[in-house]
């Protein structure tokens, strides 16, 4: 492909050069006939060159392809959400596991000391104060402190417990307690002291937050309903999050992962599953994980478009 054809003056001796230039590059040098200095030539073009780059692009050097990050903000934030998600659903999946075993029958025991405080201020042991385990179901269960103060009686069915330790010129108290296949709190190891007094000065100590085995699965269940609930937000938003750059939503994914050990505490669900609880803890950190980075990105560029 032939140039065109141009008509320069050379700038040292002034004699016109016409010549055919070469299509490419840009800028050509001709040799002047008189002076034989080297002039410079442009190939002409519509529009014309503005830059000095367009016109000699030798002189600079080729800028390196830009580098992609292997891991964006965006695919972070969509990980986490997806380990929010995982982590919801198997803690849901064991708490389900512990409801079905909750209401296995079972055989367990009432076992603590009583002592009294005697009108000197002395403690002593209680020998011979009654102890009255009242089960959710089944008998009634009586039986004597030992010469220690010493009491214990098996064979209690599974749920709450109701010990009832009352002595002649003592205030009675009542211990709640709760035994089961999968927890039981309170119900060995009992320490009670009692205080002169009558039955109208009685008190009642819980020592677990599952008055009966009703409460129990129940909250379980809330807790189940929670963590779905949570699952089901966090995959929403990990998929809209990979499909589109949403940030909003993966601020709401990462809320719901935050508040899914707030809900189980509510719950009183720590004590009886510490584990479970440390699991979805690690599911908050990821949540909060994508809060930040998708906050981050929404605070530098602003609401996407609908």
């Amino acid at each position: 492909m032939v140039g065109p054809a141009v008509s320069i003056r050379c700038p040292a001796c002034g004699t016109p050069v016409r010549a055919v230039l070469a299509p490419y590059p840009p800028t050509q040098w001709l040799p002047c006939p008189t002076c034989h200095r080297p002039i410079p030539a442009v190939v002409p073009r519509d529009p014309p060159p503005l830059y000095t780059w367009e016109v000699q692009p030798e002189l600079y050097p080729a800028l390196r392809p830009p580098r992609v990050p292997r891991w964006s903000a965006r695919r972070i934030a969509a990980g986490a959400l997806f380990g929010v998600t995982l982590l919801a659903v198997v803690v849901a999946g064991l708490f389900g596991y512990y409801a079905v075993l909750a209401p296995e029958p079972g055989r367990f025991v009432a076992s603590g000391t009583v002592d009294l405080t005697t009108p000197s201020g002395a403690v002593v042991p209680a020998v011979g104060a009654t102890v009255t385990v009242t089960p959710e179901t089944g008998p009634v269960r009586t039986t004597a402190a030992a010469a220690d103060g010493t009491f214990s009686i098996a064979g209690l069915p599974t749920g709450g417990l109701a010990i009832l330790v009352q002595a002649p010129g003592y205030s009675p108290v009542t211990v709640q307690a709760f035994v089961s296949t999968v927890f039981s709190a309170g119900a060995t190891g009992i320490a009670v002291e009692l205080a002169r007094g009558t039955g109208a000065n009685a008190t009642t100590v819980a020592l677990t937050p599952f008055p009966n085995l009703e409460q129990f699965v129940a909250a379980i269940a809330a807790g189940i309903l929670v963590l779905l609930l949570v699952a089901g937000l966090a995959v929403y938003a990990a998929l809209r999050t990979i499909r589109a750059d949403r940030p909003a939503l993966g601020i709401v994914g990462g809320g719901a992962g935050l508040f899914a050990p707030i809900a189980l505490l509510d719950l009183s669900l720590a004590s009886p599953f510490p584990l479970l609880l440390l699991a979805v803890g690690v599911g908050a950190g990821l949540g909060a994980v994508a809060i930040a980075l998708r906050a981050l990105q929404l605070l530098q560029s602003g609401p996407a478009a609908a």
